[in-house]
């Protein structure tokens, strides 16, 4: 199968080419570069003079928290915003290895019991969702929450020696079966007490296999600077290649966002460390999240037991966040569909109070706490800083799902236009030259994660490809299968499961 597509301009190059090219594809390679007038392919498309990059990497996605990897493979909300890679495991939970089949790490996005678990160990799970018709490739990192969970269960004390070596097997086995890196949820309730030095000693591991050490941060509010600090430390003392995941600036953080960003600034030139952010001022988060601290205890279950007991019920309900009410908007409630789309001041009037709180409480119990809310709480000025700096990548932090996805949620724009939304602030609003742009979502995020013959337009590289033009993603090739043709999904299966093969 050949692609030729005509009259384009090229981005993040591997070497130095003319403002205009005509690319050629055959089968998943990019065959040659140049002007070809009278030179015939299976397919042929007119660039129309807009821009040629490689495929976009979005390097924390939630697909596979989600579990629409399953229900919706072709991913084709990431396809049409040029997205031709997305890396999952993020935050501590990962779908493998799984050493008793058990998903419950993920059980505070989705519903796992709907999921036939026929996989354990890394090598079997990748090899299963190989057969799968993915419209885009997919590489995971390893879930340090779900190891963990597996070896000591609800438990979050620190491990024991023998445990920790054993982790340290499962984990070496892992990243030599494909594993892409390590990745921690320390602001979650199993991560939260992990100690600094199991960390450290795990990273050696990843250390040796040149992976990615992945972090979502432990502290927010004023101990946000103190989490910066202990993440530049252990990258500083490791070595390890490292990303924060979503580092957003959140209200009422600005002070410590701004001077984590001059921390970032200090660091060695050639020290590999980024963060991840998304042009939107909300965050995504699961509903148990918004307990008071001490209340967040062992799993759900024992969450859930809390707030129906009466007693415990009036001493949480006093030490509730207060949220303005508009900010607040349920976006997933497994089996309680009908809260979905709901925002808290619209839920105090189906609960009947005037008390947000109760209101919050109220949907705690109803759901179960197997919800997700948009939350907004993001400062919209902070994030051109923080999309500028150079040690920011893009990311969504979302799931693709299609209308018919088992998988029933409010859809959000992080999931439909991440990508496309940075193009146009980009190219309407000047942030920053285009080739730096792309490099944030092409080269950068390929060299970091290991991603070989990736993230550049090169003779010989798989021909991910994404042709766009004032923010607008007109054509995409994965592994030189044109997916996207004027905008319209045309092709689902070009996706492959990254890396290609062990290490």
């Amino acid at each position: 199968m050949t692609l030729l597509i005509k009259n384009v301009q090229p981005l993040c190059a591997a070497r130095k080419m003319p403002p205009r090219v005509d690319v050629f594809v055959s089968g998943d390679r990019i065959s040659a570069f140049g002007s070809f007038s009278s030179r015939g392919a299976d397919e042929t498309i007119d660039g129309q003079d807009a821009y040629i990059s490689p495929g976009f990497i979005d390097v924390n996605t939630d697909s596979d928290h989600y579990l629409t990897l399953f229900d919706d493979p072709p991913q084709e909300d990431f396809l049409k915003q040029g997205i031709t890679t997305i890396i999952g495991g993020q935050c501590g939970s990962s779908l493998a290895p799984l050493i008793y089949g058990g998903l419950e790490s993920i059980r505070k996005w989705t519903d796992t019991d709907r999921m036939n678990v026929d996989w354990n160990s890394m090598k079997e799970f990748l090899a299963m969702l190989q057969k799968k018709p993915l419209g885009v490739n997919f590489g995971t990192l390893v879930g340090h929450s779900t190891i963990r969970r597996s070896i000591i269960g609800e438990s979050q004390r620190a491990l024991t020696k023998n445990e920790l070596n054993i982790f340290s097997e499962i984990l070496k086995k892992s990243l030599a079966e494909g594993g892409l890196g390590l990745s921690t949820g320390l602001g979650y309730l199993h991560g939260r007490n992990t100690p600094y030095s199991e960390i450290k000693t795990l990273l050696k591991t990843v250390k040796n296999f040149d992976r990615v050490y992945s972090t979502h941060l432990r502290k927010g509010g004023y101990e946000l600077s103190e989490s910066i600090d202990e993440t530049i430390k252990i990258s500083s003392e490791t070595g390890v290649k490292t990303l924060i995941s979503h580092f957003m600036p959140r209200s009422g953080e600005e002070k410590e966002y701004e001077r984590a960003l001059e921390e970032f600034d200090k660091l060695p030139s050639g020290r590999d460390f980024h963060f991840d952010v998304y042009p939107f001022d909300y965050t995504i988060v699961p509903l148990y999240t918004f307990l008071p601290e001490w209340a967040q205890k062992e799993n759900l279950e024992t969450m859930n037991l809390f707030i129906q007991d009466e007693w415990q019920r009036s001493k949480i309900l006093k030490d509730l966040p207060s949220i303005a009410p508009d900010d607040f908007t349920v976006s997933k409630a497994v089996k309680n569909e009908a809260v979905i789309g709901h925002s808290l001041k619209e839920l105090k009037s189906i609960y009947g109070t005037s008390d947000s709180k109760k209101a919050l409480l109220q949907l705690m119990v109803t759901t179960k706490l197997k919800a997700v809310v948009f939350y907004k709480n993001i400062n919209e000025r902070l994030i051109r800083s923080a999309i500028m700096h150079p040690r920011s990548l893009i990311a969504s932090n979302a799931a693709s799902s299609h209308e018919k996805s088992f998988d029933k949620a409010l859809k959000s724009e992080r999931s439909t236009s991440t990508f496309t939304k940075f193009l146009s602030l980009v190219e309407k609003e000047n942030l920053m030259p285009i080739e730096d742009a792309i490099r944030k979502i092409t080269s950068i995020p390929a060299k970091k994660f290991g991603l070989k013959e990736r993230g550049e337009l090169k003779e010989g590289n798989f021909a991910d490809l994404t042709v766009f033009k004032n923010g607008e993603i007109k054509h995409v090739a994965v592994n030189g299968k044109l997916s996207i043709k004027n905008g319209v999904l045309a092709s689902v299966s070009g996706g492959k499961v990254l890396p290609e093969s062990g290490t």
